[in-house]
């Protein structure tokens, strides 16, 4: 399985960005934006491809959020453990 890079810059919408993957589980990722905002989301694996999905902007609030804390991105993270998206 093809995982996610820990560091890439964006392209389209996010383009001009860089992405550091800062934290991993077995349900979920968080990377931190060089904007200083952190992405966090559910792991989500491609079949088709046989790749771990990155979110796209429709994502966000359904299995992919926004944190402008490192703090608040983990306790998102937690939640993945207890909850079904």
């Amino acid at each position: 399985m093809v995982t996610l890079k820990q560091q890439f810059e964006g392209i389209g919408e996010v383009r001009g960005i860089t992405f550091t993957k800062v934290d991993q589980t077995e349900k979920g990722f968080i990377y931190h934006r060089s904007d200083g905002y952190f992405e966090v989301f559910r792991r989500k694996v491609n079949h088709r491809f046989n790749t771990i999905s990155y979110p796209k902007s429709k994502s966000f609030g359904s299995w992919a959020w926004c944190c402008r804390s490192l703090e608040k991105a983990r306790e998102y993270l937690a939640r993945f453990f207890f909850r079904h998206f």
